[in-house]
């Protein structure tokens, strides 16, 4: 019988960024031990001013993450009863009432809710990736399969190695369907028929495909990957951490709801990085800047150039009045 795999999280700092190696054991599976091991990076990240984006990849030869470890899904599903949706909707419910609640493993551990409470804690992982600072980056070393395409879809950028590598969602081979953000995620990033079609056939993407639809946003040669990962953390991670904070949340949880409700959420974000001491700071610079040339610093010759590279406005073309 199949042994449960104890994964882990190898994590190495480089400069404001970290880069994980994620070691699902001789299969790269992702488990119950990397969940709770990534949400505990996650809040690490995010709470640390200096940490600016997390490069995850793959510690197998040709494999990102291969997909959920099935025994752990199993053994959950084997757990409860066989119910409909409305009761399944009710064991999800529940489990989000009591995930914050610590130490619960002891009392739920053998318990119908259990699989429920687990399965809601990836998903709030995942989903506190979303309303971070951070700039996660999943760098693909390799193929990609359900959970572990779907971990790829919770990051903000996906580069993808080139090679006879594939990603996507091939639960329904297996009688039953995404369940770690597949089907709301993906459609987000390729759109709803083109993933519907993908999802209920179960066919993955080459690497090809997935940068001609938008599922991942660059393909490079697998000796530069994480080269271009790093380099994409270094161009991003240079703007204010807060900004991008409030960016993401605008843009995850905004941009799919409706209208009213996305620019109620935008308005929001925007009045608390407008009244930020870093918004101020940045907003009293640029005037003076503007003041000191005779001409708004972003319309000055090369300066958008340079600040797109720096990250901020600070000090852009202030000089350009002075040396004339």
């Amino acid at each position: 019988m199949t042994e449960e795999v104890r994964g882990r999280l190898d994590i190495e700092h480089r400069d404001s960024a970290l880069l994980v190696h994620v070691d699902g054991g001789p299969l790269g599976l992702f488990g119950n031990d990397i969940a709770e091991q990534l949400d505990q990076l996650v809040d690490r990240a995010d709470a640390d001013p200096d940490i600016n984006a997390v490069v995850f990849t793959g510690t197998h030869p040709g494999r990102f993450v291969s997909h959920a470890e099935v025994r752990w899904l199993q053994k959950g599903g084997a757990a409860v009863p066989p119910v409909g949706v409305h009761g399944a909707s009710t064991l999800a419910r529940a489990a989000r009432g009591v995930n914050n609640v610590g130490g619960m493993q002891a009392v739920l551990g053998k318990s119908p809710l259990w699989p429920a409470v687990q399965l809601e804690r990836v998903h709030q992982t995942f989903l506190k990736m979303n309303r971070s600072g951070v700039i996660f980056i999943a760098a693909l070393n390799g193929s990609a399969l359900g959970l572990g395409a779907e971990f790829c879809w919770a990051n903000d950028l996906r580069i993808m190695a080139d090679g006879d590598y594939f990603i996507g969602q091939p639960e329904i081979l297996l009688g039953i369907m995404p369940g770690g953000g597949g089907s709301q995620r993906l459609p987000r990033l390729v759109g709803n028929h083109r993933a519907l079609m993908a999802i209920l056939s179960g066919k993955p993407f080459t690497p090809t495909e997935a940068l001609e639809i938008g599922a991942v946003d660059d393909v490079t040669a697998p000796e530069k990957l994480l080269d271009r990962a790093f380099e994409l953390a270094g161009y991003f991670g240079a703007r204010p951490k807060s900004s991008r904070a409030a960016i993401k949340r605008a843009v995850y949880f905004g941009g799919s709801s409706k209208l009213e409700d996305g620019l109620h959420i935008e308005r929001s974000e925007f009045l608390a990085t407008a009244l930020s001491k870093v918004g101020q700071e940045l907003m009293l610079d640029y005037m003076a800047n503007t003041d000191a040339s005779g001409e708004l610093p972003l319309y000055q010759p090369g300066v958008f150039e340079q600040v797109l590279e720096h990250g901020n406005t600070r000090g852009a073309g202030a000089s350009t009045r002075q040396e004339q």
